[in-house]
């Protein structure tokens, strides 16, 4: 009797513990927005690898008034590669090995996560494999860091019900937003934050308003006879507009299966002291024959910018057009 009850107290343990390895792994990711866990030796990490490393992930955002990083980067040395660090969103291992490897694993150690595996004979043969996949890279990171940034939204999101009546979208608008102006082809959403406010703003302009040989200049002047229409600031005769002094970045993409402009610079309010980022996305909807513009903006000039302009731009590319 006692080695029957002993058998199956045996079997009980084996069959539970396998079925906590199983429910526990991959873990969910607990790591901070827009961050890459970086798992290097000291000595690759301090020379021509972790500078390369650095320069092509720590890079400056572009659109910012001040430089940020476009990742925040911890560095973990190979031996310490276990807890914490494994349960990033975004980690690269590198190593020297015989053998020249890349290979991005998905949900490796936890979930969602990239994890790049980096490995080669030498420094050189390192560095060139970070040069050749380092977009490929970031892209897979920003991606992945967007869909956690509209998973954290679901928790508690704002009833879209006018801006799918008024524009026939939907977006995934954390409920922090609030309406502040409803015009017939205009909508404006603000969150305050401590000593600012972030603020997405939809509008819709004839087909052709915007022209690929003079896009960006046609995007300046829209968004700027917007700003004179609808977002002035306290004092008299104050407007935003386009700062002048710095060349908006521009670039083509795609939104909700839609050709898009990404429009990325700096505003100010004329005849004021206040300033910060943009970044537009001018969506030409050919099926409702239109030009939808969604644009994020922020004023806060005693944060960093990066992770605010990020939340923006996941609101935005939340986007579904509806036919």
């Amino acid at each position: 009797m006692n080695k029957t009850l002993f058998l199956w107290l045996f079997v009980a343990c084996i069959a539970s513990s396998c079925s906590f390895k199983k429910d526990k792994f991959p873990d969910d990711s607990s790591a901070a927005i827009n961050t890459i866990a970086v798992i290097i030796d000291d000595q690759l990490w301090n020379g021509e690898v972790g500078d390369s490393i650095r320069n092509k992930f720590a890079s400056p955002v572009l659109g910012l008034p001040q430089e940020e990083p476009l990742f925040t980067i911890n560095q973990y040395p190979v031996k310490l590669f276990e807890g914490f660090s494994t349960d990033s969103r975004n980690i690269i291992i590198v190593k020297k090995d015989n053998e020249n490897k890349f290979e991005i694993k998905e949900n490796e150690f936890a979930s969602p996560q990239n994890a790049v595996h980096i490995s080669g004979g030498s420094t050189a043969e390192i560095i060139q494999i970070l040069e050749e996949n380092a977009l490929d890279i970031i892209q897979k990171m920003r991606n992945i860091e967007i869909a956690q940034n509209q998973k954290i939204f679901k928790d508690s999101l704002l009833d879209t019900k006018k801006i799918q009546k008024k524009f026939n979208i939907d977006l995934l608008i954390p409920s922090k937003y609030e309406y502040v102006m409803r015009r017939k082809n205009f909508i404006w959403l603000k969150s305050e934050i401590t000593s600012g406010n972030t603020s997405v703003i939809i509008y819709q302009i004839p087909w052709n308003g915007i022209r690929s040989n003079t896009a960006v200049n046609d995007i300046v002047k829209t968004r700027d006879s917007i700003g004179r229409k609808y977002i002035h600031g306290s004092a008299y005769n104050t407007r935003m507009v386009t700062e002048e002094a710095y060349s908006p970045y521009f670039s083509k993409t795609t939104l909700a299966g839609r050709k898009t402009y990404e429009t990325k610079g700096t505003w100010q309010m004329k005849n004021d002291f206040m300033s910060g980022p943009f970044i537009n996305y001018a969506i030409f909807d050919k099926e409702h024959k239109r030009i939808l513009v969604l644009e994020g903006f922020c004023y806060a000039p005693s944060k960093e910018k990066r992770d605010l302009m990020f939340e923006l731009e996941s609101i935005i590319k939340s986007i579904q057009i509806k036919k």
